[in-house]
């Protein structure tokens, strides 16, 4: 291909006010007009003196950006002849012009990925303020001790926080951890069972991949919490649904629908969204149908912390003796939601397959955050937080529930109000709560509906409100305004 005269200049537009060096500006202008065409395989290039001049600016930028070009093969050199456009580019830029234009509208990915429900983001969910669900009470958290702790780690940080590599996480926060439950929860464990994971879906995921094959039947609660469902249906599984009443999932309906099912997914502590908690006579139901069955229990213990009737519900796997049951906790829902720290209590014998597809999926996990929250439970800062927010949120929950009765009566229906950090309400006959909630959502007013927790059966419509992080002197006003909403 015959060259063009080298007195051609491209069009490079120069902008000094930009933190972008020079000779990044130039490289992206020789780069850009090469891959859309603007210069072709073949063309010659002004020189590095003529292109300065001609931009009105120093030689050297010039020159970095051609050394850059050459090096990843835009450019090349003819001894004697000058610089030109990669003669090679040719036949690449055709084919991947071609390729594009064939595979436009016809991209393909996994038949896994259409298992799982289409990510949506409503305007409900990551607002915040009142009614806000999965928020606690942030300005009342530690901060001054915990950021003492994470500079003291970060200031000094032990060896193995660089390079140490266990996929169950850090031994001394495992064994914190195992303290805690022993005494709180009654599980029964060691640290060698508690594997460290990035908050409780994670630890849903890898325990769907290590007990589940496509096709399995899995018990799921109805209503339920979305992002379990979304795992379950992601790893190919069978869902059965199985009515939550008063006393939690009703095992026999579970039994009736599918007794061989693989597993049972449950909240039993504080059902999530309703909030009832499964009683001692379910509680062995279960129990003794997974080990007739040679089932698994997956228990999401996600914030049974904070119960303001009675002590805290002992935990489901504290009184299986078959061990069967694989308990989930988190930091993240009592502490604060971006710490992103949650457990898995493994049966013995499933350890080292956990700690197989661990390893596989992201080896280990961040070792700063383990390092602090061990120090911050060891000087109990952990469990004097937890008794102060107990006491808040049970005050605040008060609020709550006495706003409503006073402003609604029973208009709406309240569900689970003796404990965690939210309840959930119901609406009478002919509200959709989704048009609702986008409409509070406009006011700064965060509702989180009800019915997409049903999947299998006739939903109810209400909302789950958050009460965490609202002021109890402000629980009246936002009900108040709750109650316009509705009656607009």
């Amino acid at each position: 291909m015959a060259p063009v005269a080298s007195g051609v200049v491209p069009i490079i537009p120069i902008n000094r006010d930009l933190d972008t060096p020079l000779h990044r500006q130039v490289y992206a202008g020789f780069r850009d007009a090469i891959l859309s065409g603007g210069l072709t395989p073949g063309q010659q290039v002004p020189s590095s003196r003529a292109l300065a001049t001609v931009l009105g600016i120093s030689r050297f930028p010039v020159l970095d950006a051609y050394s850059q070009l050459s090096a990843e093969g835009y450019f090349e050199s003819r001894v004697g002849a000058g610089t030109f456009v990669a003669a090679s580019l040719g036949n690449h830029r055709k084919q991947a012009v071609r390729s594009v234009e064939k595979s436009a509208g016809t991209r393909t990915v996994s038949r896994r990925v259409s298992l799982f429900p289409h990510f949506q983001d409503p305007p409900w969910r990551f607002g915040l303020g009142a009614f806000a669900v999965h928020q606690p009470a942030i300005d009342q958290f530690p901060f001054g001790v915990w950021s003492k702790l994470v500079a003291r780690h970060s200031r000094s940080p032990r060896v193995r926080a660089f390079h140490h590599i266990d996929p169950l996480g850090l031994r001394p926060f495992r064994e914190a951890i195992c303290a805690y439950l022993s005494t709180s929860r009654a599980v029964r464990c060691d640290a060698d069972q508690i594997m460290v994971v990035s908050g409780s879906q994670q630890a849903l995921d890898i325990t769907a991949r290590v007990l589940l094959n496509p096709g399995d039947r899995v018990w799921m609660e109805e209503p339920c919490y979305g992002l379990v469902r979304s795992i379950l249906a992601g790893s190919g599984c069978q869902i059965v649904s199985v009515p939550v009443d008063d006393e939690g999932m009703r095992v026999s309906d579970g039994m009736k629908k599918a007794g061989k099912a693989r597993a049972a997914f449950v909240t039993p502590s504080h059902h999530y969204p309703l909030g009832v908690t499964m009683s001692i006579s379910r509680r062995l139901q279960l129990l003794e149908w997974a080990m007739r069955s040679s089932a698994w229990i997956v228990e999401d213990d996600y914030d049974s912390e904070f119960r303001f009737e009675s002590q805290p519900i002992a935990s489901l796997q504290g009184l299986d003796p078959a061990r069967r049951v694989i308990y989930i906790g988190t930091f993240s829902k009592v502490l604060f939601p971006s710490l992103r720290l949650g457990y898995i209590v493994i049966p013995p014998d499933l350890v080292e397959h956990f700690m197989a597809v661990r390893f596989a999926m992201d080896i280990f996990p961040p070792y700063l955050f383990q390092e602090v929250l061990t120090d911050f439970m060891s000087a109990g800062h952990f469990v004097r937080h937890i008794r102060r927010m107990r006491t808040l949120y049970k005050a605040r929950r008060m609020a709550l529930v006495e706003s409503l009765r006073e402003e609604f009566g029973g208009w709406l229906e309240i569900h689970g109000a003796e404990a965690g950090m939210h309840l959930a309400v119901t609406l009478p006959e002919g509200h959709r709560d989704t048009e609702i909630a986008v409409r509070a959502a406009n006011e700064k007013l965060w509702l989180y509906p009800l019915s997409p927790c049903w999947a299998a059966s006739r939903p109810r419509h209400g909302f789950i409100l958050g009460f965490g992080n609202t002021p109890e002197e402000k629980m009246r006003t936002e009900v108040t305004r709750l109650h316009k909403i509705l009656s607009a």
